[in-house]
């Protein structure tokens, strides 16, 4: 990023659910760590340049200890003979958070940009911060290069969908993207938003640089862990349902007319708590009788899990009738084993499944020995009074500056709620790990906050999240093919949630999926959500609908509920399903893809 083009504030996301919980384990054995010291040694190659540059860097790899990463940095500058100036954003941390066994490891707030705004006003070249959304990294910079007011909603609004797009970093430049056979993918370039005064952007990247921005690599990566049309934050609420996207040129995607909205009354919190311990083995079960092998290893194992916790098992039938390789005649099947005692579920438990070896099913092997067992992490959301929160600037003089909140949504009917028919936890920015960066244009686009049209773009209504679609008329011919013939998909988590993001590429493929994908089609496509609550939302400016789903993930990453424990291919298991689509909107029969 640093040296593929120009660049004036280089960012960086460090800070997933589970790095949480990692970096709280590193507190607890050493009080100075708590920080991403992976984020110091690229500073080891990268400040030299930067400084040269005139780039400034924001990054929130200051974890649980942003003071310290900052004195670690002034420390590596001092080395290297570099007059850079180092500031720091804190008062994240809730800590203590509960008692007894509800005690957390970590608490901490998401803060927005205002702290980062305060810190580059004041001269830093370096910013760190604790906790903050990941579109903080980019609409904090923004509203310091433009000198935004902390109330221009709009302006705001349109810095953090630009922020949402560059946090994931390649996932906007073709990293994981539902149609990547369409361009070469192999090496992505990283994302870099050129953000307008009216806080409109074009997604690009730097020339040279491998994989595609593309309206439909953007959608994908906005539809990327959001959950309703609202999409809040500490210092706006981002109306989804407004954003509009346009092809601007080979690898430019212009984004625009993004309706902000106060922001709530309140704080999404991150909590992570130590739940216990696990330990997991998996069975090869080879050949014929695979339902019945299962049924005995199970029946031979039940004694000793009589007093164990949670036991969970999961055949996956991974076997193919007459296969030609032994790996592909075996399925596997898969023991999870949880419970508060490191004892009652280690290396004595999993030594016992190996004793079986030579009483039970034909062919018995596992793909691992018995290990011991290996402690596992909750993380749940929560929410606290804005008000109660107050992020502090530690400017690189020392000067420590309170940075108040905007104030709630009070000025906007429904600002800052989500819709109330969804019933699903508000949304907070996304928690992958990725890069980007905001470069000015000289490019300006018509600011969407005047004017009837203005006014009807704030409130296009509530967003659909029940069956919805509209009853199109006859479609023609259908024919039985995969969904993801003519739609892309991105999921992802959300602590023990997860979302799945569904558009097409055409108007006439969206008005079929608008009238088809509903929430009981979903649900009979994905049958592990029948009996979860699943939430629908419908962004028509994207052609695109957003499904939540609650409580698939259980506790979240670090308790690894699920074989995908982020929901990270939900998305191509429901684009994988078959069902009736009309003829006219599938590829001719000899293609392979959209």
């Amino acid at each position: 990023m640093l040296t593929g083009g120009p660049l004036d504030v280089l960012t960086g996301d460090y800070l997933a659910e589970l790095t949480m919980l990692i970096l709280g384990r590193d507190r607890l054995k050493d009080p100075s760590a708590g920080y991403a010291r992976t984020f110091l040694r690229q500073l080891e190659d990268g400040l030299g340049l930067a400084h040269e540059k005139g780039v400034r860097i924001v990054a929130n790899a200051g974890g649980l200890n942003p003071a310290g990463l900052a004195d670690a940095i002034r420390e590596l500058a001092a080395k290297a003979g570099l007059p850079v100036s180092v500031a720091h954003v804190e008062g994240d941390d809730l800590m203590p958070y509960g008692e007894g066994t509800a005690a957390a490891l970590t608490a901490n707030a998401y803060l927005g940009g205002a702290g980062i705004t305060a810190c580059l006003r004041a001269g830093a070249d370096v910013v760190v911060t604790g906790r903050v959304t990941d579109a903080a990294l980019v609409s904090g910079p923004a509203a310091w290069w433009f000198d935004w007011a902390p109330d221009d909603w709009d302006r705001l609004a349109g810095a953090v969908v630009a922020g949402h797009v560059l946090e994931c970093g390649a996932q906007a430049t073709g990293g994981n993207y539902a149609f990547f056979t369409a361009h070469d993918v192999r090496r992505p370039g990283f994302p870099l938003a050129e953000v307008a005064e009216d806080g409109s952007s074009v997604i690009t990247k730097h020339p040279g640089t491998g994989g595609a921005v593309t309206v439909g690599t953007v959608t994908a990566q906005l539809l990327y862990e959001t959950q309703g049309a609202r999409y809040l934050g500490p210092d706006v609420t981002a109306r989804l349902d407004t954003v509009r996207l346009a092809d601007a040129g080979p690898d430019r995607v212009a984004v625009s007319g993004v309706v902000g909205e106060p922001p709530p009354g309140t704080l999404k919190a991150g909590v992570t708590r130590i739940g216990g311990w696990r330990n997991e083995v998996v069975f090869v079960l080879t050949g014929l009788d695979i339902e019945a092998k299962a049924a005995l290893v199970r029946a031979q194992m039940a004694e000793a899990l009589a007093g164990v916790a949670a036991a969970e098992w999961t055949l996956a039938r991974t076997d193919h009738a007459d296969a030609g390789t032994e790996e592909t005649a075996s399925a596997l099947l898969r023991l999870v084993v949880r419970d508060p005692s490191a004892d009652r579920v280690g290396r004595a438990l999993t030594g016992q499944a190996v004793q079986l070896a030579l009483a039970s099913y034909p062919g018995f092997h596992v793909t691992a020995p018995p290990g011991p067992a290996q402690p596992y992490g909750i993380f749940e959301s929560a929410t606290v009074p804005a008000a109660a929160v107050t992020a502090v600037a530690v400017l690189p003089d020392g000067t420590r500056t309170p940075v108040t909140p905007s104030g709630p949504a009070a000025a906007v009917p429904g600002a800052g709620a989500p819709n109330p028919d969804a019933a699903v936890r508000p949304p907070a920015p996304d928690t992958a790990a990725g890069t980007g960066a905001t470069a000015p244009a000289a490019r300006a686009a018509e600011a969407p906050g005047t004017g009837a049209q203005a006014a009807a773009a704030r409130d296009p209504g509530p967003p659909d999240s029940g069956n919805g679609g509209v009853v199109g008329g006859p479609a023609g011919p259908a024919r039985r093919a995969p969904l993801g013939l003519v739609a892309g998909a991105r999921s992802g988590d959300k602590g023990g949630d997860a979302n799945v993001g569904v558009w097409t590429e055409s108007d006439a493929a969206w008005d079929w999926l608008h009238a088809t994908l509903t929430v009981e089609r979903f649900r009979e496509l994905l049958p592990e959500t029948r009996r979860l609550p699943v939430a629908r939302h419908v962004l028509p400016n994207l052609r695109a609908l957003n499904f939540t789903v609650t409580g698939i993930l259980g506790a979240g990453v670090a308790s690894a509920h699920r074989f995908d424990p982020q929901a990270k291919a939900l998305g191509e298991w429901l684009r994988a399903r078959h069902l009736d689509i009309p003829a006219h909107l599938l590829p001719a029969p000899e293609e392979t893809g959209p």
